[in-house]
């Protein structure tokens, strides 16, 4: 027991780790790039997107650590529900160096719509063994949601620079 705030410390740190090296690596191509590209009117200030991701990486570790609890730690019924949200995790962790670090809008969207599949998949087989676990992952698929129609907007409106074109 006097452990245990160690576990949920751990799980919902977790998600910050890669959010924040994603942020880190790519930060000098937010203003040299990102702003330069055409989007939607729609589109969120630069400002909203720490706090978001803030509550909602928050959000989604707490979701998992509870997962895990009950679920009895490491067990073999953990594989499924976790090894999708680790999997969702990655995927969501490389969106940021595809996108911002090799400018690829192409595989950030594809990055993406596998990172919806896997979100609902993991919010499905979580449904059953902690309804606020899967209650705390709602946030971050309407985010995603957004998230997938403003990538698709920038891909579609920011055709990809040929090599030797100048900008």
């Amino acid at each position: 027991q006097g452990r245990m705030w160690a576990y949920t410390v751990g799980f919902t740190v977790l998600p910050h780790v890669g959010g924040f090296l994603g942020w880190f690596i790519n930060r000098k191509e937010i203003p040299v790039w990102y702003e330069k590209l055409k989007k939607p009117s729609w589109c969120p200030s630069r400002k909203i997107f720490p706090v978001a991701w803030t509550v909602l990486y928050t959000g989604m570790g707490y979701a998992s650590y509870l997962i895990w609890n009950d679920l009895g730690g490491w067990s073999s019924k953990a594989i499924i529900p976790l090894g999708l949200y680790g999997a969702q995790l990655a995927l969501n962790w490389a969106w940021p160096p595809f996108f911002f670090g090799a400018r690829n809008l192409k595989m950030a969207l594809i990055d993406i719509l596998c990172l919806d599949s896997l979100v609902i998949g993991t919010m499905c087989s979580w449904y059953r063994i902690n309804k606020v676990a899967t209650l705390l992952m709602v946030p971050y698929l309407g985010w995603l949601a957004m998230a997938t129609c403003l990538t698709i907007r920038i891909w579609k409106d920011n055709p990809e620079q040929k090599p030797g074109k100048s900008e």
